[in-house]
């Protein structure tokens, strides 16, 4: 079995078997082309049934040098995964990375705004702009839905289920999920439909996702970013944001506000508690609002 093989494999069992998304998966992939740069780079002739433990450590060794201890842990992360799906095959008997410890990284807070930061981002949209009631509905969906840029952009007319408060998303791994849709969220989508995208001749492939460009398509993770780093300049947010902020931003004032972290985990569709668990670090009151009123000696 050459590279190419085992990597074109790999990616269709993380597809079928793991339900992983395309950018995991391209993650992965880079990370092993990688790998196999190192070894033409180096002249070494070895397939991925035979690499040992040493080679992946002198190109561990070697990727060091270029990439944060982040990186680096994601790199052997995904590694390990590839090696274990050689042994799930019958590929090979023994992980060439068991041995090898992924560099400790402490654990990075995301970044959020504050209500009122939120709201001015979304006052300095200009509406009289042609995209600006749809620029000012995709921030109102993001932060009153905790999507994720990919969720917004594939988010379609016929997955929104207003009358029921809903709108149903679809995840990482094509897992889909029904997320409560604030009434405003609502009021916003409403009129952008009525009265911006009825006037926009969708392309075929694009006739029922809810947000498009001006030509009719889709629009791009790019284009959420840019509209998001035009709106921090103009308000001189000197804060560093993207899409994902208003993620965090949402699960943050949902928690101080009193919201359970089990509700916040099902609407961010976290498949583990301890993913949501971050937002208890951002907002430390919330820990010691739970001592005072469950308390036994309280």
């Amino acid at each position: 079995m050459n590279w190419i093989d085992a990597i074109k494999d790999f990616r269709l069992y993380l597809k079928i078997e793991r339900g992983l998304s395309k950018n995991t998966i391209d993650s992965y992939t880079r990370d092993l082309e990688k790998l196999t740069l190192f070894l033409e780079d180096n002249k070494i002739n070895s397939l991925p049934i035979s690499i040992d433990e040493n080679m992946i450590q002198n190109f561990i060794y070697e990727t060091a040098k270029k990439v944060n201890p982040r990186s680096q842990a994601r790199i052997i992360s995904g590694l390990r995964s590839f090696f274990d799906y050689l042994i799930f095959e019958d590929y090979r008997i023994t992980n060439p990375t068991d041995l090898i410890e992924a560099p400790k990284i402490g654990v990075k807070l995301p970044d959020t705004l504050s209500e009122d930061e939120i709201n001015a981002l979304i006052t300095a949209i200009d509406l009289s702009h042609p995209q600006g009631e749809r620029n000012r509905t995709i921030l109102e969906t993001l932060y009153s839905c905790g999507l994720r840029v990919s969720e917004l952009i594939t988010l379609k007319i016929s997955d929104l289920f207003f009358d029921e408060g809903f709108i149903k998303v679809t995840g990482k791994g094509n897992k889909e999920r029904f997320v409560p849709i604030h009434y405003n969220a609502q009021k916003y989508i409403s009129i952008y439909i009525k009265e911006i995208r009825s006037h926009i001749n969708p392309a075929k492939e694009f006739s029922d996702t809810l947000f498009l460009n001006r030509r009719g398509k889709g629009l791009t993770r790019q284009m959420i970013f840019i509209i998001l780093k035009n709106l921090a300049t103009k308000i001189d947010l000197k804060k560093k944001i993207s899409p994902h902020t208003l993620r965090h931003s949402f699960a943050t004032h949902l928690l101080k506000n009193g919201a359970d972290l089990r509700a916040i985990q099902q609407m961010l569709g976290h498949e583990s508690i301890t993913t949501t668990e971050i937002y208890v670090h951002l907002d430390k009151s919330y820990l010691k609002e739970v001592v005072e009123t469950y308390h036994p000696r309280k």
